[in-house]
């Protein structure tokens, strides 16, 4: 019997899956670890702390499964979208923790890019606006204010980039990896846009000359990392990319229209489309599967999982009590009680934007807020107002991106932690008036990194992807009476943010 490992480098822990070539899963090992938030709006990790995740999840995974290290045929890494990439010098040794998509720092340089550079022309080359969650915005921002760092960098690589240096001494990009970080990827050639670095002042040559896409080799396992790792030296490993596609790719979206939404830490929507128009809003990527031919367009929340894992640690201690007392889950108390609260919470509206937002906002200051309050609701109706908070930033995602999609299938597919949640599901349904369907598996984009490997070595073939490895269930239909009051409420959500967007700033300023 042949296997693959798949392995996905998130914001908050890596996990690996050793599958076989019917996609069933033999062994996992996940490792977790946290971002580093040194100042306000500041989200920051050091690759060897990736690296060491890596190492610790594939070597458990070989002891877990006890098949021959001659059986792994092929390793494919999934990684978070790095940002301004790991800043390395000629040895690739990093030389400052790398500014993650969640980083919101690059304001001024937003605004230098704004004011000098031909927008119309970067959108129209890259497919993707100006924004501080842009990694090509956070590399300017190296620039200026480490300039000792700045001086010393030979390349920025994405985290799978760096990752897979590191196993085989090869260097790459891949061209999701590459697109995703905007401003500096002509998308149309797919390849690095010498007219953009050019007029941004970002050396060509910190851009890595070899691009690939995803499901290439990109080389072989070296003898020290396969005796680390349990597997034998040379065995291929793939580019890989970032990991929303490739949670897209794991929810078997392989074709133009199909569109997936991945909730964890934050929200990514997105669908497969063969050309972008950047005035939409929305990020746009060649995708991990027929990436030559395919665009995967997202639009997203920054703190999606985050927002209730940040309303949970601060606000709901008497769950937490409960949970550690009775040895239920904190989040399924909450669940339970928030099921009795009608849809639209009473009149509350919560806007997700705790650290800035993206699409369609586009607002690094934006700032997440509260409406509506008042002495009856309690702290049951604010977890609601969450989850529907963020199901509105997914429906606001959807609309932005249905401008520039052919069509959409008549199914929203949601992977990602906040699939757990039965009442989650049932609001996205409501809200967005999709069917939600959701994978039985639980590892999604791993389980796309696997699927990648197991049709680059052949396990795989090419209609085998359309249908790929995963079983979907339906998990909620919209209800025709919470359909018109989210459609109420929606509306009220979408005043929110202009008449509070001043406020928002003055408060950013002082």
């Amino acid at each position: 019997m042949d296997y693959v490992i798949g392995v996905d480098i998130g914001t908050q822990s890596t996990k690996a899956l050793l599958v076989d070539a019917h996609g069933t899963l033999i062994a996992q090992h996940s490792h977790g670890y946290r971002v580093d938030t040194p100042k306000v709006r500041w989200a920051e990790q050091w690759p060897q702390v990736w690296l060491a995740a890596v190492e610790a999840c594939v070597a458990q995974c070989m002891v877990k499964a006890g098949v021959e290290q001659a059986q792994v045929k092929a390793l494919c890494i999934s990684s978070l979208y790095g940002g301004s990439g790991i800043a390395v010098d000629a040895q690739i040794t990093p030389l400052h923790p790398c500014l993650i998509w969640m980083d919101r720092r690059a304001g001024e340089q937003v605004q230098w890019v704004r004011e000098h550079m031909d927008l119309e022309r970067l959108l129209a080359i890259t497919g993707n606006s100006v924004d501080s969650y842009y990694g090509f915005t956070k590399m300017l921002w190296l620039k200026q204010h480490r300039p000792e760092v700045w001086a010393s960098t030979r390349y920025l690589l994405p985290p799978n980039s760096y990752i897979n240096w590191c196993l085989t001494g090869a260097l790459a990009v891949d061209h999701s990896s590459a697109g995703n970080i905007g401003g500096v990827y002509d998308v149309a050639a797919r390849s690095w846009s010498g007219e953009m670095l050019d007029a941004l002042g970002i050396p060509h040559s910190m851009m890595p000359e070899r691009l690939v896409y995803s499901g290439e080799v990109v080389g072989g396992l070296l003898e020290d990392w396969a005796a680390r790792l349990g597997l034998q030296a040379a065995t291929p490993v793939l580019a890989g990319g970032v990991d929303a596609a490739m949670a897209t790719l794991a929810a078997g979206v392989t074709q133009p229209g199909n569109h997936v939404a991945m909730i964890g830490t934050s929200m990514c929507w997105g669908y497969l489309n063969q050309q972008v128009d950047a005035h939409h809003g929305l990020v746009s990527m060649p995708h991990v599967y027929n990436g030559h031919r395919d665009l995967y367009i997202f639009g997203g929340a920054i703190t999606a999982g985050a927002s209730v894992s940040w309303f949970r640690e601060q606000f709901c201690q008497a769950e937490e009590h409960q949970a550690q007392a009775t040895g239920q889950d904190s989040l399924a108390l909450l669940e339970q009680g928030a099921m009795t609260i009608p849809a639209g919470s009473e009149g509350l509206l919560f806007l997700p934007y705790l650290m800035g937002e993206r699409s369609p906002v586009w607002d690094d200051r934006a700032s997440g807020s509260f409406v509506g309050l008042n002495l009856y609701h309690t702290r049951l109706h604010l977890y609601r107002a969450v989850l529907e908070g963020v199901s509105f930033a997914l429906r606001h995602n959807i609309e932005a991106g249905t401008q520039g999609a052919h069509s959409l299938d008549p199914r929203l597919i949601v992977v990602g932690g906040a699939s757990h949640s039965d009442l989650w599901m049932q609001i996205i349904a409501d809200v967005t008036r999709y069917p939600v369907y959701t994978l039985v598996q639980e590892v999604e984009a791993a389980l796309g990194a696997a699927l990648l490997a197991a049709h680059t070595v052949g396990m795989v073939s090419d209609g085998q992807m359309d249908k790929g490895w995963v079983q979907l269930t339906l998990r909620a239909q919209p209800k025709r009476e919470n359909v018109a009051i989210y459609d109420q409420a929606f509306s009220e959500y979408l005043k929110l943010y202009p008449a509070l967007k001043p406020i928002m700033h003055n408060l950013q300023a002082t």
